[in-house]
């Protein structure tokens, strides 16, 4: 619950200066922006991915899905191959995750001091701002509470076939190579914490192979092998100086990753986003409950990649 803000704060903001509350801790968010969303009008995105049969009897590709039986190069006459396509029996199943929190703001707040700025709107723009710090961090680090099962952050849904080992603990390029080796089909972009490119950009300089940047969204970022690296500091990093680089393909039509939202919300304020008035105290406290839904999805699991134990410590003497 956030306290209502003081007729201190409220007074010196409506008459000593025209700029808007700033918030420190708001980061550009720039995963939220490149994952492509997907409305779940009914709460819960299944994902339906082919039937595995690995059996004696039925063959079964690299993946371990059930072949498709196919004829190429025949002449003459011969009979077709017959086939079907079948799905699992019982799809994963995403729920919807939610952020809340209650904001207080006294009536004589908005009625009084938003003559330059409008007080509840500007309280609610903040509030709104912090929820959407934390729905970035739980689409990466959630852990379903201690409970795998429920657990739909990126660093926790990764398939154990696509986790790489640093090979010396340093974020080589031999390694971003591996990761780019795992998640080969139209990777979209890795992402790192800020300390993590650091430590990579340190080893290209190592190596003589300083990487080349692109501008994406109005900022310079960081490439291998064309593939942006993007930052963000939602990515632990341990007592140890460890964290983790994710590689992904993103959108519905790649079978990459996904955000979901929900749509058509009581008291919408954005897509995913509600603001509701829970009412008026008797001491002339609006109270307001301010709420995300939100969740992610890997469609199948090549489509994340993760390289594990990245040693952001390692400094080097170029001379």
């Amino acid at each position: 619950m956030t306290e209502s803000i003081s007729t201190r704060s409220a007074r010196n903001l409506a008459t000593t200066t025209k700029t808007p509350p700033q918030m420190r801790a708001k980061t550009p968010r720039w995963l939220l922006k490149l994952l492509p969303w997907v409305d779940v009008s009914g709460g819960t995105y299944r994902v339906n991915r082919r039937d595995v049969r690995i059996t004696e009897e039925v063959a079964a590709n690299e993946e371990g899905e059930k072949d498709i039986e196919i004829m190429s190069g025949h002449e003459g006459e011969p009979e077709i191959a017959k086939t079907f396509v079948d799905y699992d029996d019982h799809p994963q199943e995403y729920p919807l995750s939610i952020v809340q929190t209650v904001l207080r703001v006294h009536t004589r707040v908005g009625d009084l001091y938003s003559n330059a700025t409008d007080q509840v709107r500007e309280q609610l723009r903040l509030t709104i701002e912090g929820l959407m710090e934390r729905k970035e961090k739980e689409i990466i680090n959630n852990d379903g509470n201690g409970n795998p099962d429920n657990a739909f952050g990126l660093l926790n849904v990764a398939d154990p076939s696509m986790r790489v080992p640093t090979r010396t603990g340093p974020p080589t390029p031999d390694d971003m190579d591996e990761l780019l080796s795992k998640v080969w089909k139209q990777p979209a972009f890795f992402l790192a914490h800020p300390k993590a490119i650091a430590a990579f950009g340190r080893e290209c300089t190592l190596r003589g192979v300083p990487p080349a940047t692109v501008n994406l969204m109005g900022s310079p970022f960081m490439t291998w092998r064309g593939v942006p690296i993007i930052s963000s500091n939602k990515l632990n990093i341990s007592g140890e100086g460890k964290t983790n680089i994710l590689l992904m393909r993103v959108g519905e039509a790649a079978q990459g990753v996904v955000g979901l939202y929900k749509t058509g919300l009581a008291g919408e304020q954005a897509p995913g986003i509600s603001v509701r008035l829970m009412g008026i105290s008797d001491k002339a406290i609006a109270t307001y409950l301010v709420t995300v839904y939100f969740s992610v999805a890997a469609l199948v699991p090549d489509a994340l990649g993760v390289l594990e134990n990245v040693d952001i410590t390692t400094y080097h003497n170029y001379e």
